[in-house]
């Protein structure tokens, strides 16, 4: 196994959280360089890592096979684009872009340069969601009629991430937290044939949208997604019912607080849930009523890096396509069409 030297955009949160330690366990990976202006604070974690002023300084190094843009979304596209033309396979933190022409321009650039273009969406590798798929797969629940999926958080204070709070391109929940549900909805069910959004900011200290609903239309059900910061009693993360039975499940987060935590990615219990956090099923099965709690699913991020790692060194797929990401930015726009003009929006 040769190791994919791997370049951060970025050492805040998300690097630091989300991808070097990933890249530091997993053997298909080196951590390898990061792009700070001032700080160096990889350098404090990991003496090994190269550190880089200028992202310009960074892309020439040769050495680098893998650029992983983690920076404010608006950034996105540039950085994106750049590291593309250098020659580097490309990961995007998610959103993708913020608009689909910039998405559909990447997707165009990296098959001109023959380099994998892919979006690092984890959520898709959560304990809850890994243990929704397996209810579905199983076909326990009947025909599904009627979804609701949260993401909510209770935040009274702004973020410390002033780009996050300061109204442009790319800021707010819809483009932050709306990018995961957005991403497991469409992954789930499809492209909606219509959909209906209200966007709004809740909290009077926020500047931008904390708050957003999006109801997805399909033939023979509907699908709800929402968010917003000012829950404090979470209600659940996942609401399914379907003509058989209903199954109900907390929103975990399992991971993101081990990693905060400073634990390393590998442990056994690596993100396994607490049995308080197990979902609900009631359904029947060969004719008889059933109602008991489901064994969660066990979540692990780095199954996205072992499939990255597998696309750039053998080919296999990409474990989140640019494709799909660009229908998540596709539904974010519709959705503030929608929100803005108060009406359904045909996809």
């Amino acid at each position: 196994m040769t190791p994919i030297n791997t370049a951060l955009c970025s050492f805040g949160m998300s690097g630091r959280v989300f991808h070097a330690p990933f890249l530091k366990v997993n053997p298909g990976f080196q951590f390898y360089a990061v792009w700070e202006r001032s700080k160096n604070l990889a350098k404090k974690i990991y003496p090994e890592v190269k550190t880089y002023s200028s992202l310009e300084t960074m892309l020439a190094d040769d050495s680098i096979e893998l650029v992983i843009v983690n920076t404010p979304n608006y950034t996105h596209y540039e950085y994106a684009k750049k590291a593309l033309q250098a020659g580097k396979h490309v990961v995007i933190e998610k959103p993708f872009t913020v608009t689909v022409k910039e998405g559909e321009a990447l997707i165009e650039l990296a098959k001109k340069k023959n380099k994998k273009l892919s979006v690092y969406q984890n959520r898709r590798y959560d304990s809850d969601y890994k243990t929704i798929k397996k209810i579905l797969s199983q076909n326990i629940l009947g025909d599904l009629v009627e979804v609701e999926m949260h993401f909510d958080r209770y935040k009274k204070e702004l973020s410390p991430k002033l780009h996050k709070e300061i109204p442009g391109p790319g800021a707010g929940s819809l483009y932050d937290l709306g990018s995961h549900l957005i991403d497991q909805a469409l992954q789930l069910f499809g492209m909606p044939q219509q959909i209906f959004a209200d966007i709004k900011s809740m909290r009077p200290i926020s500047k931008v949208a904390d708050y957003w609903e999006l109801l997805f239309y399909y033939d023979t059900k509907r699908v709800r997604i929402k968010s917003s910061y000012v829950v404090r009693e979470a209600l659940p993360g996942y609401v399914f019912h379907g003509l058989k039975g209903s199954f109900i499940k907390p929103k975990t987060d399992v991971q993101e607080e081990m990693l905060q935590a400073g634990n390393i990615p590998g442990r056994k219990d690596w993100g396994k849930e607490p049995s308080s956090q197990k979902g609900l099923l009631h359904t029947e099965m060969k004719g008889k009523e059933i109602r008991k709690f489901i064994k969660s699913e066990q979540g692990n991020y780095n199954e996205y890096y072992n499939a990255l790692y597998a696309a750039i060194r053998n080919n296999k797929p990409l474990p989140v396509t640019a494709e799909e990401a660009v229908n998540v930015i596709k539904i974010i726009e519709a959705a503030y069409k929608s929100s803005e003009k108060k009406c359904v929006i045909n996809l």
